[in-house]
């Protein structure tokens, strides 16, 4: 199908400096693409594999864990898609793929914020009501959450669905190519969306995750268990990784929507706009890396048990579950504080340091 065809149904337009009409930005963007599907893929696979296979019984912070890895590794998939798109600079898989990709991605996102967050809520509760946790965050309370977030996330996905649509633009040297980007017939629809996504896919979770974190190791240093320094060092670097990769998306959604409160004959319109447009393909995919760093913080974390349990190791980094387990809840904790993950459902007088132990 040529573009004569197409421009019968697709709006046609001039090429104001789209995402891919940057050859710098889409190259770069194309090529961390590129690497984080190498490595996002099998990793998130690896997880999801090692707790159906491995482990028996799924204590919450697991069952976090694994929708995490599917929603990490289903994005992961989709990134064959933009690199192709990013490296040809046209999209060529159609208008319903066009809505349809750019939705699963924005929901996948969310899907990967949230529960982030829903770890750190957990982990909270554990360690700040160590004696209630067992019923305010028990595994059948929490499979409800989930149900319920991935319901929300579908929801909340929906303007990219509404607001993405196929033009056809066309360059200085009279070139055409097809461009999958948002189409807003109105400014308030620029700053609603990118607004919206800014606020409830990262301000308002990261503040969240930031929030108990520091209620977390205060409380943890209240205590007399000292045998945490790993475990904090693993949950300062996913919460640092998370908003070091996102920090430079929501920048631009940001810089675009200030864009939109200037006049169109405005130089800083179209200063910003030049600065959203030339960006926006290598943010978008230093946001994917987030979803591919999941399995590399925890193969850091449980390198210690690779030698020793082989292809294992995961399902013993979230679950402790080695031979050289003694069987007591107090050295089953006190052992998993070397992984930096385990169950935090017991509601023991350990609860707060097992609670911590929880990596992502």
């Amino acid at each position: 199908m040529d573009h004569q065809t197409l421009s019968y149904s697709i709006p046609e337009e001039e090429d104001d400096g789209s995402a891919v009409s940057n050859d710098y930005s889409t190259t770069i963007g194309a090529l961390i693409l590129g690497l984080v599907f190498l490595l996002g893929v099998p990793g998130n696979l690896f997880i999801v594999w090692s707790i159906l296979a491995r482990i028996r019984r799924r204590s919450v912070t697991t069952l976090l864990i694994l929708n995490l890895a599917c929603a990490d590794g289903f994005l992961m998939t989709l990134t064959i898609f933009f690199v192709v798109y990013l490296a040809m600079q046209t999209w060529v898989f159609g208008e319903v793929m066009c809505k349809g990709l750019f939705y699963l991605c924005n929901t996948n996102m969310y899907a990967s914020i949230f529960l982030i967050t829903l770890m750190s809520v957990h982990r909270l509760v554990a360690v700040v009501f160590p004696r209630k946790a067992s019923s305010l965050a028990s595994r059948k309370i929490v499979r409800r959450v989930i149900i319920g977030m991935w319901v929300l996330v579908t929801v909340i996905s929906i303007p990219s669905l509404v607001f993405r649509d196929l033009s056809i633009q066309i360059d200085e040297t009279n070139e055409t190519r097809l461009v999958c980007a948002p189409n807003h017939t109105l400014p308030r629809h620029v700053r609603f969306q990118y607004a919206f996504e800014t606020v409830a896919g990262f301000i308002l979770p990261y503040t969240v995750i930031i929030v108990s974190y520091v209620l977390i190791l205060r409380r943890l240093r209240q205590t007399k268990f000292r045998r945490k320094v790993r475990s904090e060092k693993l949950i300062l670097a996913i919460v640092v990784m998370f908003g070091i990769f996102w920090l430079p998306y929501h920048v631009i959604n940001m810089i675009q929507v200030a864009a939109e409160w200037y006049t169109e004959e405005s130089p800083m319109r179209e200063k910003l706009d030049h600065i959203a447009n030339t960006s926006r393909a290598v943010t978008s995919a230093l946001a994917f890396i987030s979803s591919c760093a999941n399995p590399v913080l925890y193969t850091f974390a449980g390198k210690s048990y690779i030698k020793q349990n082989g292809f294992a190791f995961m399902a013993r980094l979230f679950e402790g579950t080695s031979s050289d387990q003694t069987g007591t809840k107090k050295s089953r904790g006190m052992g998993r504080d070397t992984a930096g993950t385990s169950n935090v459902d017991s509601t023991n007088s350990t609860g707060p340091v097992i609670a911590l132990q929880n990596g992502k």
